[in-house]
């Protein structure tokens, strides 16, 4: 009977000595990935400061950034909208007369004249 008692004994002994090794093997590893998470997370914290330092730096440089526009473009300065000039479309006009109403030859337009159909669906009196 005393024997069997021991030999319990021991077998607990065994039992607790390998949870105990699994245990630190467990905390270890744990340590080991919060370590690595905290590097990644300092690491993403000193970019990000570095970067807003650099931000910093350049409004300080062209503090216009930092104001909103004068004007918006297509927009005049009293806010109404702006007329579209050939200055606002470069090339749209190349090649064309810069009479009004008059297109260059073989382009198949014609100029409306006052008096004619222009404008009118086909069959409306």
């Amino acid at each position: 009977m005393g024997g069997f008692i021991g030999l319990l004994l021991v077998l607990y002994g065994i039992d607790r000595l390998v949870k105990a090794r699994a245990q630190a093997r467990r905390r270890r590893s744990m340590s080991q990935r919060l370590a690595a998470a905290t590097a990644r997370a300092e690491e993403q914290h000193q970019q990000s400061q570095a970067d807003e330092r650099a931000s910093q730096a350049l409004t300080s440089v062209l503090p216009a950034i930092k104001r909103p526009p004068l004007t918006v473009p297509g927009m005049g300065p009293d806010g109404v909208p702006r007329r579209k000039t050939s200055r606002d479309c470069p090339g749209q006009h190349e090649g064309r007369s810069t009479a009004p109403g008059r297109r260059s030859p073989g382009t198949g337009e014609h100029a409306a004249r006052p008096g004619s159909q222009a404008g009118r669906r086909p069959g409306a009196s």
